[in-house]
């Protein structure tokens, strides 16, 4: 059973009072065969940066993609049950990722069926329990507490464990730098 967020969104009302306009269990979900035991659950998407504060007062509408959009960003948490190694051995990545618009970025032939690459800045913290961190030829087990900055490399993450783990994440569109020279020579700020 996947845990349930309750998400409270505060605003303005005609008068410029702060309150709140949403309190209520986050219902943006993704969960599916192709990636047993894990559940993502978004919180708030940006469209943009700045980030406006003061317009939508509901964004977690719609496909769940993987990516934030383009210079925007996403605020979610994702449950990762443990994984069985033989359930693993049969899994499609590709088939997965393809679920959140995402299937270009598996790594294929990689050692994790869910090794993949995004072009984002990700923050995040391990809210509950233990996983690893596996990169291209290296891993990092990680606990509760644990503060990550993904950027752009390729990453998966496997929970060899005995209990669920859950992570705090909020993507942030990004740019290689050689993406932005081009930009920067002709005198646009590069984000």
């Amino acid at each position: 059973m996947a845990k349930t967020f309750r998400r409270v969104v505060t605003g303005h009302d005609e008068n410029g009072v702060a309150v709140v306009v949403s309190d209520q269990d986050a219902t943006h979900l993704l969960q599916r065969p192709n990636r047993p035991g894990v559940t993502l659950t978004n919180f708030w998407i940006s469209d943009g940066t700045p980030a406006e504060y003061d317009a939508a007062e509901e964004t977690c509408e719609g496909d769940f993609v993987l990516h934030p959009p383009k210079g925007g960003s996403v605020f979610r948490c994702v449950e990762f049950g443990p994984e069985d190694p033989e359930v693993m051995a049969n899994i499609d990545g590709k088939a997965a990722f393809a679920e959140m618009g995402a299937a270009a970025n598996v790594v294929e032939g990689a050692r994790h069926p869910y090794m993949h690459r995004t072009d984002s800045v990700d923050y995040a913290i391990i809210l509950k329990g233990e996983i690893d961190m596996l990169l291209d030829d290296s891993e990092v087990h990680l606990q509760a507490g644990d503060i990550v900055v993904q950027r752009g490399t390729n990453h998966a993450w496997a929970n060899r464990g005995t209990e669920s783990c859950i992570i705090a994440f909020v993507l942030v569109d990004g740019v290689t730098q050689r993406d932005a020279e081009p930009d920067a020579a002709r005198g646009i700020p590069v984000r």
